[in-house]
C-alpha cells in the first residue's frame, strides 16, 4: 500500500492510541473476573484485583490494527492478515477461539486470507465477535468521518470474519467509538450513541439487537438487558455488540462504572469489556484510573510506533 499520511495523522493516531488503551484495560481488567475467587473478593467491593492484568487476543489483535493505522493511515488487509498471523504464532495462548486458531494458523502458513476467511463455517464465514472486539481504534482514528469509519472497520473485520454479521459488529463498535468522541462535552441521553450506530450498521441481526437496545427503559436493570440482548455467551456479533453499545452509552461518562457493569452482565466479559473500554475511553479518558497503568501488562507495540 502506497502511504500518504494525512496532515493531522499525529492527532488521529493519538485518538486511536487512547481507544487502544481503553480497549486493553477493558479486556485485561474484565478478564480477571473469569476466576471465581477474584470475583468473590473484588466485585462486591468494587476493588481492583492485584496485577499483573494480562490481556487476551482482543488486545493482541487490536495492536495490529493500531500499528497498521500508524504506518498507513488506513487498513491494508494483506498486511493486517500477516500481522495477525505473526502475533498469533508468537503466543497462541491468548484466549483465541477454536475458529480463530484455524484461521490465523492457516494465514500464517501462507493460505490467502480471503480464502481462509470465506471458507470457515461451511463457507459462510465467521459471524463471531472477534472483528468487533479489536476495532475501536479505527473509530478513534477516523472520528471525524463516519463513512470512512464504516469502510475501514468493515475491511478490518473481513480479514477473519467474512460473514455479514461479523462485519456489521465491527462497523457498529467502530462507529460507537467515533461518535463517543464527537459527543465529548455534551450531556448524553438515551439514544445519543445508539441511534447513529444503528443508522450506520448494515441490516441484519446485529442491527436488530441495537434497535432492541433502544427500547430498554433508561433505568433498566442489567439482567433485563442481558435477557434481551445477550452478553457474548454465544460468541457472536449479534449476541455481543448490542449489549456493549448499550453499556457504553449508559456509562459513557465513567470508565470504571462501565467496566463494572460489563462484569455484572457476565458472559464474554473480556470481549464486551474491550468493546466498551475502547468506546468510553474516547469520551471520558480522565476517568481511567492512572493506577491501572501499573497493573496492566504493557502494550507490546513496535518500538518505532509506541
Amino acid at each position: 500500500m502506497a502511504t500518504t499520511l494525512p496532515a493531522d495523522h499525529a492527532e488521529r493516531l493519538a485518538r486511536a492510541r487512547l481507544s487502544l488503551e481503553g480497549l486493553s484495560f477493558g479486556d485485561a481488567f474484565c478478564s480477571q473476573f473469569f476466576v471465581g475467587r477474584t470475583y468473590d473478593q473484588h466485585f462486591a467491593a468494587r476493588s481492583a484485583p492485584p496485577g499483573p492484568w494480562m490481556y487476551t487476543d482482543d488486545t493482541v489483535m487490536a495492536l495490529s490494527i493500531y500499528e497498521g493505522l500508524a504506518r498507513h493511515g488506513a487498513i491494508d488487509q494483506y498486511e493486517l492478515a500477516r500481522e495477525f498471523g505473526r502475533r498469533y504464532v508468537a503466543d497462541i495462548y491468548r484466549g483465541y477461539g477454536p475458529a480463530a486458531h484455524g484461521i490465523l494458523r492457516d494465514i500464517h502458513l501462507g493460505t490467502p486470507w480471503r480464502n481462509v476467511s470465506n471458507a470457515v463455517f461451511h463457507g459462510t464465514g465467521s459471524m463471531g465477535n472477534g472483528g468487533a472486539m479489536r476495532v475501536a481504534p479505527i473509530g478513534g482514528y477516523f472520528a471525524d468521518d463516519l463513512d470512512r469509519v464504516v469502510k475501514e472497520a468493515d475491511a478490518s473485520a473481513e480479514v477473519t470474519h467474512a460473514h455479514p454479521e461479523g462485519r456489521a459488529g465491527a462497523v457498529a463498535v467502530a462507529v460507537a467509538a467515533a461518535w463517543a468522541f464527537q459527543l465529548r462535552g455534551r450531556t448524553v441521553v438515551k439514544g445519543d450513541l445508539l441511534r447513529p450506530v444503528i443508522e450506520h450498521t448494515p441490516k441484519g441481526k446485529t442491527r436488530d439487537g441495537l434497535q432492541a437496545a433502544l427500547t430498554l427503559d433508561t433505568g433498566a436493570e442489567i439482567d433485563e438487558a442481558v435477557a434481551l440482548l445477550g452478553n457474548g455467551s454465544k460468541v457472536t456479533a449479534p449476541d455481543t455488540v448490542p449489549l456493549a453499545v448499550w453499556l457504553a452509552e449508559r456509562h459513557i461518562d465513567h470508565f470504571r462504572a462501565a467496566l463494572w457493569s460489563v462484569i455484572e452482565a457476565g458472559g464474554d466479559v473480556d470481549t464486551v469489556g474491550a468493546m466498551v473500554g475502547g468506546v468510553v475511553a474516547l469520551h471520558a479518558p480522565r476517568t481511567i484510573p492512572q493506577t491501572w497503568f501499573a497493573l496492566r501488562e504493557p502494550l507490546a507495540l513496535d518500538a518505532d510506533i509506541a
